[in-house]
């Protein structure tokens, strides 16, 4: 009897961020054919490590852990163990002055509230739990009951209303619900102030992680590298502008680059561009009603001010996050805690992380502009003395975080549902290719069991791939009461525009 041999499936990659170089690398090396397509000048998407002048930047933060085992020898296959540091994890709340342990520990926040504003966020509390506020349908609200004005307007408000960049009255109580549920800043200050109170249901995070030591561009870098010598094609500075579908199938894909546009054929497509962005791009035209759902989705952008600073203006922490009022910086990032590969002998650098929205003022200020308020900000904070930045950068991250508006999940169903009825060989996949919250474990996750459902029609269903199923720094997560397990990371809930 005549073997039949099946022909070798040909995929197309939307972006070379970690989903999508995870899925090249997958593909690759079970000798299928990949064209990976990349708009920016870089891999690695949110993980790049960007370098200036020696300097290199984690844009965000990545500590490299996880429960999920195939992601953790998937990083050791592509790097070698001598390319990895294993990094304490030290992360502290600055507060009108004062640095709060995070996790917050009794003493620690004793001494720094004092005894007399102790006893008054224990009123406070106490006098939520007798006269909760009336409206608790919205993020200020909900945590004002639960843990007290003053507790809330120190460690949830000015941080909250940074990131997503709205009144917290605005934020729907489904997010506190969700974020608040396990660990909460509020409940260990609440524990620190009450010690009598049984401390088990705050859970404990990670106290180290692994970290490639020139950054976790480093990871997708040589990755990159890996799938170009199994066979596979990285091309950069070149985006997908049309998939084309014909016979309930995408049947290729328009790139433009630097030299114009070329048609590639497909018998997959790997999406890892924003949800959004491959609906509109799909052609002919989705439906009016599924068009309508890419227009309801939203994301926060990102910038990091990289100010270099003596190694003594440094401090031991990854990041610092900002709760003092008045700045608008978010996070601070000390990149010599991270390793001290990516900064120079005497100095270090700090990476200011600022939550903006692409076109505001933040986003459209000039480079030199931002610079001296990161300067002027951390002088203000207390971090550095005048004058000890010496030089900074600027990096801009359009489409970092996706927004969860009021209506969100069923505008995502509305497309995935479409999606997989129109060009099922079209495979969603990652942080912005599903609109979800994840962790790059958690995107690379979804990018192998496509690969699977690709080579050997395994039928998963990479939507329930999430990341409180297995959370990379808690231990037993649960599911919410209605049952349902969220959509990755924390995120919030928004209003629906007008």
């Amino acid at each position: 009897m005549m073997n039949l041999v099946m022909p070798l499936q040909h995929t197309v990659i939307i972006g070379a961020g970690p989903a999508g170089l995870t899925a090249a690398y997958e593909l690759t090396r079970r000798n299928a054919t990949v064209e990976v397509v990349e708009a920016d000048d870089i891999v690695g998407g949110i993980s790049r490590t960007v370098e200036r002048d020696g300097w290199r930047f984690d844009i965000g933060g990545h500590r490299f852990f996880t429960k999920v085992a195939r992601v953790e020898a998937f990083w050791h296959e592509v790097l070698p163990d001598g390319d990895f540091l294993l990094r304490p994890r030290m992360s502290r709340i600055h507060y009108r002055g004062r640095l709060f342990d995070y996790p917050l520990r009794a003493g620690n926040a004793l001494r720094n509230l004092g005894v007399v504003e102790a006893v008054r966020c224990v009123g406070s509390y106490l006098w939520a739990r007798l006269r909760p506020p009336a409206d608790q349908s919205h993020f200020e609200g909900w945590v004002s009951a639960r843990f007290g004005a003053r507790l809330y307007g120190m460690f949830f408000k000015t941080y909250t209303e940074k990131v997503w960049g709205i009144p917290a009255t605005e934020l729907q109580a489904d997010w506190a619900a969700q974020r608040i549920r396990n660990l909460s800043l509020a409940g260990a200050v609440r524990n620190a102030l009450l010690p009598r109170r049984a401390h088990a249901d705050i859970t404990s995070l990670i106290e180290e992680f692994q970290y490639p030591k020139l950054g976790p561009g480093m990871m997708w870098e040589r990755c990159a590298e890996l799938v170009t010598k199994a066979g596979g094609t990285v091309t950069l500075r070149s985006r997908a502008a049309v998939v084309h579908r014909a016979g309930g199938r995408a049947v290729a894909v328009t790139v433009a680059g630097p030299d114009g546009e070329r048609r590639v054929a497909a018998d997959h497509v790997v999406s890892t561009m924003p949800l959004p962005a491959l609906v509109r791009a799909l052609d002919p035209p989705a439906p009016p009603h599924v068009l309508a759902a890419a227009d309801a989705l939203r994301h926060r952008d990102f910038l990091t001010v990289a100010l270099v600073v003596p190694a003594a203006a440094g401090f031991p922490d990854n990041w610092i996050y900002v709760h003092t009022p008045g700045v608008r910086v978010g996070r601070i990032q000390n990149f010599g805690s991270w390793s001290p590969y990516l900064v120079r002998d005497g100095f270090t650098c700090l990476g200011l992380e600022y939550f903006v929205d692409a076109g505001d003022d933040l986003w459209d200020s000039a480079d030199n502009a931002l610079v001296a308020l990161g300067t002027a900000e951390l002088e203000a904070l207390g971090l550095v003395r005048p004058g000890a930045v010496s030089a900074g950068y600027v990096v801009r991250m359009p489409k970092a975080y996706p927004i969860y508006d009021a209506g969100y999940e069923q505008a995502v169903e509305t497309m995935r549902a479409w999606l997989a009825e129109a060009v099922p060989n079209v495979h969603p996949v990652g942080r912005n290719g599903m609109h979800r919250y994840n962790n790059q474990d958690h995107s690379m996750l979804t990018a192998m069991l496509a690969v699977e459902n690709i080579l050997d029609s395994a039928g998963h269903d990479v939507w329930t791939v999430n990341v409180e199923e297995e959370y990379h720094e808690q231990a037993g997560a649960t599911p919410a009461p209605d049952g349902r397990r969220g959509t990755g990371r924390a995120a919030p809930v928004l209003p629906r525009r007008p």
